[in-house]
């Protein structure tokens, strides 16, 4: 009796690459372009921790109330991004990431005008939500896995997670900058004209219709959902992501709030911030290069690891301006290391036909972890007065993550010629 793994369509996980006959982009202009988009998509929504104090003291609202809409805003964006990746996969990512870039710019505008905490919730939540879904790494890594080789996919998607990198440590403070010179609705206001440019850079990202649609004969959405979610590594793979959405959203939206409670300068926290952006361009790069060589599997379980020492230290030592900031020198190193690796896994196990797609449902756990991380963060805050017992449920999840990711399988699902199957 053939196994049920080779009892399926002919395709080949890991030798995805589009045919030779298929119109393809060069590797510069996707990764030049790509690392633009998320330099700016992922710069832009970084900064957000900057604006829980201003928004929250004039409109009178509880932390809780910030920090609900950032939540809806990260579970609207892994909602919005299996759906957002299956269009991008079949019609192509130009059309997605032009869509994305003016529903990111309405969201800003509507952010700075919302009055109810309904309101905001609707603006900075769903439809910012929505919006990077459409304009980040599950739509950009799609085209760079179809039109960049497999020998230096997992090095091109460090690439542009390290450009997303970037942007967070240009953006930081520049935002802080546009608050204290404007006031923080006008700046919301820059930020939405600013987030219209991805449309323009987009252009470059715009694939030959064959390339977007050649290989769709091979496999059908639905086929392609029920085999990634059979597969056990998948399910362990996304169990993984759902605490790095958790530790990081909830240390970059409340870490500026939980060194102003301790007497911290607000000039620390824009330090903090912009350095975990530097250093997690030396973390994401180096993470892609290493994925090309190394097995995934365990550079994701050591990230993980890494990340619960690091945090465990970091509330163990006295709290001063320089442990900060080696805090998020540290933190930087591993904030989106776990980008390439995974989405390099997705691709090298199930192919690049409904990349974008099947990134998105893993991106999605990814944000379940970010909603809860962010919005327990405020609840747990609001309730105690203190962040103590949400520092330690990540400590205990980054564990959690490192035993998870070390039985994952990066071998490439072989299937068998659909003629076969119909000859038994």
């Amino acid at each position: 009796m053939m196994p049920e793994r080779l009892r399926r369509m002919h395709y080949i996980g890991g030798m995805s690459s589009p045919p030779a006959s298929s119109p393809r982009l060069s590797m510069s202009r996707v990764l030049w372009c790509g690392a633009a988009i998320v330099t700016l998509s992922m710069g832009i929504r970084h900064g957000f921790g900057l604006w829980l104090a201003p928004i929250t003291m004039d409109r009178g609202w509880t932390r809780e109330t910030f920090s609900f809409a950032m939540a809806v805003q990260n579970l609207a964006w892994g909602l919005a991004g299996p759906l957002t990746g299956m269009l991008a996969d079949r019609w192509g990512a130009f059309r997605v990431l032009a869509a994305g870039s003016g529903l990111y710019a309405l969201g800003l505008l509507l952010m700075a005008l919302s009055t109810t905490g309904l309101a905001f919730t609707g603006s900075a939540g769903l439809l910012i939500g929505i919006a990077q879904s459409g304009t980040t790494y599950a739509v950009v890594y799609g085209v760079i896995g179809r039109h960049v080789d497999p020998a230096r996919r997992s090095w091109a998607m460090g690439v542009a997670a390290a450009a997303g990198s970037f942007g967070q440590f240009l953006m930081v403070p520049v935002e802080n900058w546009l608050i204290a010179s404007f006031g923080w609705q006008q700046a919301l206001m820059l930020l939405g004209a600013l987030a219209l440019l991805i449309t323009p850079i987009a252009l470059g990202l715009r694939e030959p219709a064959r390339a977007a649609t050649s290989s769709q004969a091979h496999q059908s959405v639905l086929s392609a959902v029920r085999e990634a979610f059979g597969e056990r590594s998948f399910q362990l793979l996304m169990a993984g992501y759902f605490v790095c959405g958790f530790q990081v959203v909830f240390i970059g939206v409340h870490m500026p709030s939980y060194l102003k409670d301790h007497g911290l300068a607000p000039e620390v926290a824009t330090g903090a911030l912009a350095l975990i952006g530097l250093f997690n361009v030396v973390g994401t790069y180096t993470a892609g290069s290493l994925g090309q060589r190394f097995p995934k599997r365990y550079l994701l379980s050591g990230i993980y690891l890494l990340r619960s020492l690091a945090i465990v230290i970091f509330l163990n030592v006295p709290l001063t301006p320089m442990s900060v900031y080696v805090f998020a020198a540290v933190m930087g190193v591993l904030w989106l290391s776990t980008v390439p690796p995974t989405n390099a896994v997705v691709a090298q196990v199930f192919g690049v036909q409904h990349l974008s797609m099947l990134g998105g449902f893993v991106f999605l756990s990814h944000q379940v972890g970010s909603f809860l991380g962010v919005w327990l963060g405020g609840r747990l805050y609001d309730s105690t007065g203190s962040y103590d017992i949400v520092w330690w449920i990540a400590v205990a999840l980054g564990v959690l993550a490192f035993a998870v990711n070390l039985p994952i399988r990066e071998t490439p699902l072989v299937r068998a010629p659909a003629g076969a199957l119909a000859a038994r």
